[in-house]
């Protein structure tokens, strides 16, 4: 035979064009249909090209007569192909075929099994090119034994990941703690977990450490969805009843609309001890995106704040330092008169009080109460009695809205600075007409029926003009519920003054 015969003939058998084809089909396949392994893809694909050229050289070794280096590097370079197709056939099985099954096996499980496969076909070359299997087999045994004893801590890593994807112990996507570290598990590997932190910060932990140590999975419950129990913690007078405290926050956190606060566990609020002289509280909130802790907590502190101080509950805090700051009787005075001037001048823009003097207007003035709103909080609930309160913005947005029998909202108004709502439920006691939610951080100032029940004692007559601008806006409302003409909404106005005012009269003893 000629040089190039013997050689061809060594090179290329029978089967090599189907090995060939076989493995630049599950590269295409794998790379059109599995982005994410491109580089591992292109990888192998080349090192199955390398492993072939190998092949041809040592096919003209064969050639030039130097048969025995010629099959032991045909035998290395074919063992190195079958490992390439192995690959594919892996990424193919485990990366394809069984997540569109909806099955999705470990990462390490798909490891275990292709090197399972690369041993196999190892040990099955090595017994075509004559070796004897069981002295290989006793040898391994005996080089395993050392290695198993010097890589200890490695071995003890590799059999923790397998331990963790067989129970279930942890799971890609968990949010674990373990020591100080807090984070999402990202991948299991042969010896590492990694955990990526909220600061962008990616652990590498150890399995061993995973599998000797104590650890928290967060979020986790049986049957429920994934949710953290947090803590808000704050500090409020002995001077304040619990029950006071507990309700004013528990009714605003419960109502207002939180992003990443769970509905259900409900969040509540206890007295969690009494020490240095003051009521420490905790609200306890389930967190629903664990990703985002900090400044969810912010949100639930804003909210906390704010429900404190529309029922007049100042927080404590411990004190170290106390300082005296003297002020004279003129300045005082002078920032009394000019918070007492703001206020007039917010009463001012409200239709309610056009008709009123400036010493009426004064009088109201001084009464009314500062009432701040976190974003998300309901500032007033449709259908609810009691709530004798008219409210003027001094800053933020309020939406108002309707809800219906199923559920449904129906936005009415967005209201602004100097708006105003609440007036039929100040002047005549029904119940909410409309829901108010805050649509940003909004601050109001608040006037309870007390404070004008005085003004109103003083002159009756206002009850007259009052009634009058509750009928017009009262039939604004109706008309963009019921869609109303000019001449109808006229007949209605006309026809409600009388009972408005009757209304107004005896609801302020008038």
């Amino acid at each position: 035979m000629s040089f190039w015969d013997t050689t061809i003939g060594f090179f290329w058998h029978e089967e090599s064009l189907l090995i060939v084809l076989m493995c630049f089909a599950l590269a295409f396949i794998l790379y059109h249909f599995h982005r994410e392994a491109r580089s591992s893809i292109i990888n192998t694909l080349s090192f199955f090209l390398a492993c072939l050229f190998g092949q041809f050289i040592s096919s003209l070794l064969q050639a030039m007569q130097f048969t025995a280096a010629a099959s032991i590097l045909r035998e290395v370079f074919v063992i190195g192909g079958g490992i390439a197709l192995i690959r594919l056939w892996g990424l193919l099985l485990f990366r394809l075929v069984l997540p569109a099954a909806r099955l999705s096996p470990p990462r390490i499980a798909e490891d275990f099994f292709v090197i399972v496969a690369y041993i196999a076909w190892g040990m099955v070359r090595l017994r075509y090119a004559g070796l004897d299997l069981g002295s290989i087999v006793a040898t391994s045994a005996m080089i395993t034994a050392v290695v198993a004893f010097a890589m200890q801590d490695t071995l003890g890593n590799i059999l923790g990941g397998l331990a963790l994807q067989l129970d279930n112990s942890v799971e890609i996507g968990d949010w674990i703690k373990i020591d100080d570290v807090v984070g999402r598990v990202v991948d299991i590997r042969w010896r590492s977990t990694l955990v990526e932190t909220r600061n962008w910060e990616t652990v590498v932990l150890p399995n061993s450490q995973l599998m000797k140590n104590k650890f928290l999975v967060l979020g986790r419950r049986t049957d429920s969805p994934v949710q953290w129990r947090r803590w808000i913690w704050f500090g409020v007078s002995l001077g304040v009843t619990p029950t006071k405290v507990v309700s004013a926050i528990e009714d605003a956190i419960i109502q207002a609309e939180i992003n990443n606060v769970a509905k259900t566990p409900a969040p509540s609020c206890v007295l969690m001890e009494i020490d240095k002289g003051y009521a420490r509280y905790a609200l306890r909130y389930w967190l629903t995106d664990l990703a985002i802790d900090d400044p969810t907590d912010a949100a639930v502190r804003w909210h906390v704040y704010t429900a404190l101080e529309r029922v007049g509950i100042k927080l404590a805090v411990e004190e170290q330092n106390v300082h005296f700051i003297k002020e004279n009787e003129k300045y005082e005075e002078a920032v009394q008169q000019r918070e007492l001037a703001r206020r007039t001048k917010s009463l001012k823009r409200v239709e309610l009080f056009a008709q009123m003097s400036d010493d009426e207007l004064h009088r109201l003035a001084a009464r009314l109460k500062y009432a701040p709103f976190a974003k998300g909080n309901i500032i007033t609930k449709q259908g609810t009695p009691g709530q004798h309160w008219l409210f003027i913005i001094i800053n933020g947005e309020a939406e108002i809205y309707l809800e219906g029998a199923n559920g449904e909202k129906r936005t009415l108004n967005v209201l602004g600075k100097g708006d105003f709502f609440g007036e039929m439920s100040l002047m005549t006691g029904v119940p909410r007409r409309a829901s108010v939610i805050a649509k940003t951080d909004v601050e109001c100032y608040r006037l309870d029926k007390e404070a004008f029940e005085a003004v109103m004692l003083a002159r009756p007559s206002i009850a007259d003009e009052v009634a009058q601008i509750l009928v017009t806006r009262s039939a604004q409302l109706d008309s963009a519920l019921q869609n109303l003409d000019e001449e109808s909404k006229h007949n209605e106005i006309h026809k409600q003054h009388y009972e408005v005012l009757a209304t107004v009269k005896r609801f302020f003893g008038l």
